[in-house]
């Protein structure tokens, strides 16, 4: 009960473009990473605490959801109610999206990423108790910077159970595909490269990954519906004084 209370939308203004439901399918390949700026008040905690317009993610995994699921269904995706599910482009419709795409990735990479979500579509979102909930109550706490994004890494550690953010992550980590990667350098002591440097990537823990970080992850590409359909800015009619 107090899950849905949370989750009910409220009206806000939003001064980001809104996509129809056909120019998204248009642009969208799978292994893309809807971010969504919500209303609700979970979504308004969670703008305020990344500092981030985006407060919600969804995975699009195209056709590959079996075929006794709903045929409409090409996003996976962690709801606080439900838990983790399927569901089709109209849950998007008419919200101020972002699309982003891992660069470099193969098809078959992103296969695998795709399965991975659907594989663990029935689980349930990680509220381990009442208190994770209540604190979205306060959507703007007076908590040091440093700290918020620890304060939404939330949960037991299940890892049948996920929330938006963390599910993607660990479905991108199963193809060791870098979002945020924890990077430090080694000195190589070698006769044939004197002074040279290797990076050594480790993946930072699912738990704290947030829908802003694939906005500014520097390996996924903003996609914009708009361009991609051909822009002509030559072609637009202005009104005339």
């Amino acid at each position: 009960m107090l899950a849905k209370v949370l989750t009910q939308p409220r009206h806000t203004h939003s001064t980001g473009p809104f996509y129809s439901a056909t120019r998204l399918l248009t642009c969208l390949r799978p292994g893309d990473v809807l971010l969504v700026e919500g209303s609700s008040r979970v979504s308004t905690a969670v703008k305020y605490l990344t500092q981030s317009t985006w407060s919600h993610a969804a995975l699009y995994v195209g056709q590959h959801i079996e075929a006794d699921s709903n045929h409409a269904h090409c996003f996976v995706e962690a709801d606080i109610v439900e838990g983790v599910r399927s569901v089709g482009i109209e849950k998007f419709e008419n919200l101020h999206t972002r699309i982003c795409r891992p660069f470099g990735m193969t098809d078959a990479d992103c296969t695998k990423v795709a399965e991975f979500a659907i594989h663990h579509i029935g689980d349930h979102y990680d509220l381990r108790n009442v208190l994770d909930l209540a604190r979205y109550f306060f959507p703007t706490p007076p908590i040091p910077t440093r700290f918020r994004r620890r304060l939404l890494a939330f949960g037991s550690g299940d890892p049948t159970r996920a929330i938006c953010s963390t599910l993607i992550a660990l479905a991108f980590q199963s193809v060791r595909y870098p979002i945020l990667p924890i990077v430090s350098s080694l000195s190589v002591d070698s006769p044939d490269c004197p002074g040279c440097i290797e990076e050594i990537y480790r993946l930072r823990h699912h738990s704290l990954f947030t829908p802003r970080d694939f906005d500014v992850s520097p390996y996924f590409q903003i996609i914009k519906p708009i361009l991609e359909s051909g822009f002509d800015f030559k072609s637009l009619h202005w009104e005339e004084k």
